[in-house]
């Protein structure tokens, strides 16, 4: 892999319908005051680029006055493609939740580790159930080196083309604790996975996920887009009813739901996993027909 990963990756994420254009009708006079959104599958192109129009949706967001949140699973080892995508503007939550840096002052705000010894437990009570697991990890003592290798177990087909030290099991969880684990099944699929995890962890001990790249995420307990997003609403003095929220994938639920539960707006993407298409009743285009730019355009008005 190469030494240095680059700014732009490929976008993953999404189901059928990532060219979609839906039909937005009269989206009414509320508008919010900070708008958050997923990147992979949800603003993101496939490429994994901001398209002009998007770009200018995202600029004419700040000088009306709102901040844009990038809220996105990727970890702090893929900072510099977060930068990128958001003009190095404002805050990004990253990790889904557990890392959340202020872009502009590299000032990071949040950063939560789960101890070896409980992200162990929690693989071996999945591993039960599920059969087993290939691991990686992201390492939570080096999560302010952005470009540090990704702790990957070999077999495991890491989707992105980033540095990676490829180690047997027994030596891909680090001696400290860990950022956060993803986990592989050569057999159940993502959703299936998912739901085998969360009968057998309790959220006290850790949070499971998926992303829609093929492999569950361990998180620590608490962590959440949601819990990351509000690292930030507290440093704007917004309210989760005051946002206005794009999502695609499950991850993205915490967040879309806390949105939506505060009488904020939680849109899903045409291309949504069904779980968000199901916890929502306001929908954008997919995320290659600009769907996040369509629904600011109408919002905003320009």
């Amino acid at each position: 892999m190469s030494a240095d990963p680059p700014a732009v990756l490929p976008a993953f994420g999404g189901h059928a319908g990532s060219d979609d254009v839906v039909d937005l009708g009269d989206v009414g006079t509320w508008r919010p005051k900070l708008v958050a959104s997923d990147l992979d599958g949800t603003l993101l192109t496939s490429d994994g680029e901001v398209s002009r129009r998007t770009r200018a949706a995202l600029t004419a967001c700040w000088d009306a006055g709102i901040p844009f949140v990038g809220v996105t699973g990727r970890g702090p080892r893929l900072l510099d493609s977060v930068r990128g995508a958001l003009d190095g503007r404002g805050i990004a939550v990253l990790a889904q939740g557990g890392f959340v840096v202020d872009l502009e002052r590299d000032e990071v705000l949040r950063t939560v580790g789960l101890p070896r010894d409980q992200a162990t437990a929690v693989i071996e009570r999945i591993e039960a159930v599920a059969g087993e697991l290939i691991v990686a990890v992201e390492d939570a003592a080096e999560q302010g080196e952005v470009h540090s290798p990704l702790r990957v177990q070999h077999g495991f087909d890491w989707p992105y083309p980033e540095p990676a030290h490829l180690l047997p099991r027994h030596q891909v969880l680090p001696a400290g604790a860990v950022l956060k684990v993803f986990l592989r099944s050569s057999t159940l699929g993502q959703d299936e996975l998912l739901a085998l995890a969360r009968e057998v962890v309790d959220p006290v001990d850790a949070e499971v996920t998926h992303a829609g790249l093929g492999f569950i995420e361990v998180l620590p307990p608490g962590i959440t887009k949601a819990t990351g997003l509000a690292v930030a609403l507290e440093r704007y003095g917004v309210a989760f009813g005051d946002v206005l929220a794009f999502g695609d994938m499950p991850n993205d639920l915490p967040m879309l739901q806390a949105v939506r539960e505060a009488g904020g707006r939680a849109v899903a993407v045409a291309n949504a996993h069904p779980a968000v298409r199901a916890a929502t009743t306001l929908f954008t285009s997919g995320h290659d027909a600009d769907g996040v730019a369509r629904y600011l355009e109408a919002v905003l008005g320009v």
